[in-house]
């Protein structure tokens, strides 16, 4: 009898991100303009992830933390343009509004 798993589940996007990518990715954080707000909220989550790693023997966490932070550091540059072209998103609701509003009826 194996002590192995038959099966482990994939990381999120498919396959393990490369040893050395935390680290990458926090030199990224840290030579961008929003490095004073991200670096500290990025190492924050990823010691809590590392830490429900510890207890759970998964590393869905710090897989899924770090995916999260590699996307927003890659479409940073899209929401600056974004926001220099005069972009007004006062008038929209957010989802997090609408999860606690009832739902109008069709009658």
């Amino acid at each position: 009898m194996s002590a192995q798993p038959d099966h482990v589940p994939a990381p999120p996007g498919g396959r393990a991100p490369a040893p050395g990518a935390p680290a990458e990715l926090l030199a990224q954080l840290r030579a961008d303009r929003r490095a004073e707000r991200w670096v500290p909220a990025f190492e924050a989550e990823w010691a809590r992830a590392l830490e429900e790693a510890r207890r759970t023997f998964s590393l869905a966490g710090p897989y899924e933390v770090l995916g999260i932070w590699q996307a927003r550091l890659a479409s940073a540059p899209q929401v600056d343009a974004f926001l220099a072209a005069g972009r007004d998103e006062t008038g929209f609701v957010g989802p997090e509004e609408l999860r606690g509003r009832p739902r109008a009826s069709s009658g």
